[in-house]
C-alpha cells in the first residue's frame, strides 16, 4: 500500500527545500537563496513518530508570472497537491505575505485537503510574528526555522495527526498501474481487463489524458487498474496538459503495487521504453513487461526466444524481470495477466526467515570470501529482512566500506537463486555493526 504522501507548497524562497532535507536527513534539495533553483518535484521517504510516510519538495509556485518555467513548475505543484493527502503551506516569515500568498491559498482551499500553514524564517518565537498569517483563512500558523532545526516536530506532529483521524481512506486492493510510450496498446489493454469500453480506444497517440482508477473484483481479489497517459521524452512534450498528464503517469508508478509495463511489439524495446522501465525499477515497483501486439508480429519457432534475448540485453539492469506476449486487441494471452500480477506481488511481499537468511549468507562468505582490501575483508554478523515491497536486506557489517558493488551483486544473485524474486526488484543495505 502506497505510504501517505506530504506535499510541500509554496511562492518560492520561502525555505520548502531546507525543510524537506531536514525531514529526510539528507540534502537531496538544492537549496539556494534564488527562486526557481527546485524545478522538479523530489520524493522521499521518512517516519514520524512511528508513522512513515513520503515526503514531497515542490518548486515554488509564481501565480502571476507568464513564464514558461513558472507554468510548469505551477502544474508540477498542482499534482503533488492533487495525490497528497496532507499539504504544508510554507510562508516566509521575515518578508510576511505577498499576493502570491494569497493567491496559493485560494488554490489550497479548493483543493479541500488539509493544509498546515508553516510560518518559516522564525528564529525568536512571538506571537506577534504570526499575527497576519491568520487572514489566509486556513487556520493556525505555526512557526518554524528551517535552518536551525526549530519547530519542525510540531508541523510534523499536526500532519501525521491526519493519517490517525481516518481522513486518508485504507484501499486494499492491488493497485496495477498500466504505464508506457503512447500509442502502445495501454487502454486496449486496460479496456480488455475490465471488460468494457472506459478508455476511448484510437489510433491517435495521447488520447489518455490523465490517470483513471477503476476498481474491479476478479477470483474473488480486488483489483484498481490505473490507466494512464503514454509518457514521452521531455522534448515531445509540447503543451502543459501533456505534461501535466505525465507527471501524473509518474505519479500512478509510485503509488501502484504492480506497474505493466506496455510495449509496442512492432517496435521493439525503444531507449523511451527503457527510460520508462528505469523509472519503475528505482521506485522499487515489481513490474511485468507486456509485450503488446504480438499479433502482428511474424513468427517461426524461435521468435519469441530472439525478443526475449533482446530484452535480456536492454534490460541488464533488472534481469529479474518477467515478462508476456499477448494482444490486447484480439485477447490473446490476456487471461495470464492476473495470475502474474498476483505472483510478482507475492515475490514482492515475501519474507524470508532471519535465521534462513543467516545460513544462507554465512555459507556463502566461506563459500566464497569477499575481496579484501588493504589486507581488510568484509565481515557480516547478521542479517535481517527489514522490509517488502520491495524486499530489503539489511547486512550488519565490520565496515560498509569493505562491500564492493560487484559483490553486492552477486550477494543479490545468491538470494534470487535461493528465493524465488522474480519480477520485483530487491535493495541489499549494509550498516557498520553497532549502528541501528
Amino acid at each position: 500500500m502506497a505510504k501517505p504522501l506530504i506535499a510541500i507548497v509554496g511562492r518560492p524562497n520561502v525555505g520548502k527545500s531546507t525543510f524537506f532535507n531536514k525531514v529526510v536527513g539528507r540534502k537531496i534539495s538544492i537549496t539556494e537563496d534564488k527562486p526557481g533553483v527546485t524545478r522538479d518535484r523530489l520524493y522521499a521517504d521518512s517516519e514520524w513518530r512511528g508513522k512513515a510516510f513520503t515526503i514531497v519538495d515542490t518548486g515554488g509556485i509564481e501565480m502571476r508570472s507568464d513564464d514558461t518555467m513558472w507554468r510548469e513548475i505551477k502544474k508540477q505543484a498542482e499534482v503533488a497537491i492533487d495525490t497528497a493527502q496532507v499539504i504544508l503551506f510554507f510562508l516566509d516569515g521575515r518578508e510576511g505575505l505577498t499576493a502570491t500568498d494569497y493567491d496559493v491559498a485560494s488554490m489550497l482551499r479548493r483543493s479541500k485537503k488539509p493544509v498546515i500553514l508553516t510560518v518559516n524564517k522564525i528564529d525568536e518565537y512571538s506571537e506577534d510574528k504570526l499575527f497576519e498569517f491568520y487572514s489566509l483563512g486556513l487556520g493556525e500558523p505555526f512557526a518554524v526555522s528551517a535552518e536551525h532545526g526549530k519547530g519542525g516536530g510540531d508541523v510534523l506532529d499536526e500532519a501525521v495527526s491526519w493519517f490517525e483521524k481516518g481522513e486518508i481512506e485504507e484501499d486494499d486492493s492491488i493497485k496495477i498501474a498500466v504505464v508506457g510510450k503512447p500509442n502502445a496498446g495501454k487502454s486496449s489493454l486496460v479496456n480488455k481487463i475490465l471488460g468494457f469500453e472506459r478508455s476511448i480506444v484510437t489510433d491517435i497517440a495521447g488520447t489518455t489524458r490523465d490517470a483513471i482508477d477503476t476498481k474491479l473484483s476478479y477470483n474473488g481479489k480486488e483489483y484498481t487498474v490505473i490507466d494512464t497517459a503514454g509518457i514521452r521524452k521531455k522534448s515531445k512534450v509540447e503543451d502543459d496538459i501533456e505534461y501535466y498528464s505525465v507527471m501524473r503517469a509518474f505519479d500512478a508508478v509510485r503509488r501502484a503495487d504492480v506497474c505493466l509495463l506496455v510495449v509496442d511489439c512492432t517496435e521493439g524495446l525503444t531507449e523511451q521504453d527503457t527510460k520508462i522501465i528505469g523509472y519503475v525499477h528505482e521506485q522499487g515497483k515489481p513490474s511485468l513487461i507486456v509485450m503488446n501486439k504480438w499479433d502482428l508480429v511474424e513468427k517461426d519457432t524461435n521468435t519469441i526466444n530472439k525478443f526475449e534475448e533482446k530484452l535480456r540485453e536492454d534490460l541488464k539492469f533488472m534481469d529479474y524481470f518477467k515478462s508476456v506476449y499477448i494482444s490486447a486487441k484480439t485477447g490473446q494471452r490476456t487471461e495470464k495477466l492476473f495470475s502474474l500480477i498476483d505472483e510478482v506481488y507475492a515475490h514482492a511481499h515475501f519474507k524470508v526467515a532471519t535465521g534462513t537468511l543467516n545460513d544462507l549468507i554465512s555459507d556463502t562468505l566461506r563459500a566464497n570470501e569477499p575481496p579484501s582490501y588493504n589486507g581488510r575483508r568484509l565481515k557480516v554478523y547478521y542479517s535481517s529482512q527489514v522490509a517488502v515491497a520491495p524486499p530489503t536486506f539489511v547486512l550488519k557489517v565490520n565496515s560498509t566500506d569493505l562491500l564492493h558493488f560487484s559483490y553486492a551483486r552477486f550477494l543479490e544473485n545468491v538470494l534470487r537463486k535461493n528465493f524465488d524474486f522474480s519480477g520485483t526488484p530487491i535493495k541489499l543495505i549494509t550498516r557498520d555493526n553497532g549502528e541501528a
